[in-house]
């Protein structure tokens, strides 16, 4: 299950968030991927994360939560990012899937067309693997 939403009324609507690929019918279907994308020396993008990326224009996302990742380390192999779009404004939040709060980063400006959206980051013992629910 693709865990995000758009109820706020200026983010895109229904029908634009079917154009560009981004409603939750087109998400669902990512499920496992078949080729890893690399954004840096230890971290990958899912075919859906990357999908995300490119049609959301938001790689700064995947960089922040590169980041982060990094500061996290791998002694939790298993971080859950929400992610909270309010007038324009996003929190990043970084948690272990238990509600532990690992960190959480305040963006001032976006333009991410989805008011939230949930993602997993798995590490498989050299890149952490940044994925869509449905493909973990």
């Amino acid at each position: 299950m693709v865990m995000f939403t758009n109820r706020n009324t200026e983010m895109k609507t229904h029908r634009e968030l079917q154009q560009l690929g981004l409603d939750s019918f087109t998400m669902s279907r990512f499920t496992g991927t078949t080729a890893y994308y690399r954004i840096s020396r230890s971290h990958l993008l899912t075919d859906g994360t990357k999908h995300l990326a490119e049609k959301a224009a938001c790689f700064w996302m995947m960089d922040a939560i590169a980041s982060h990742l990094c500061e996290i380390g791998t002694e939790d192999w298993f971080v859950v990012v929400h992610v909270r779009v309010t007038e324009g404004r996003a929190v990043m939040i970084y948690e272990d899937g238990n509600d532990k709060e690992h960190a959480r980063q305040e963006i001032p400006y976006t333009d991410f067309p989805l008011d939230s959206i949930t993602l997993y980051a798995c590490w498989d013992q050299e890149n952490w693997v940044i994925m869509l629910p449905s493909e973990y």
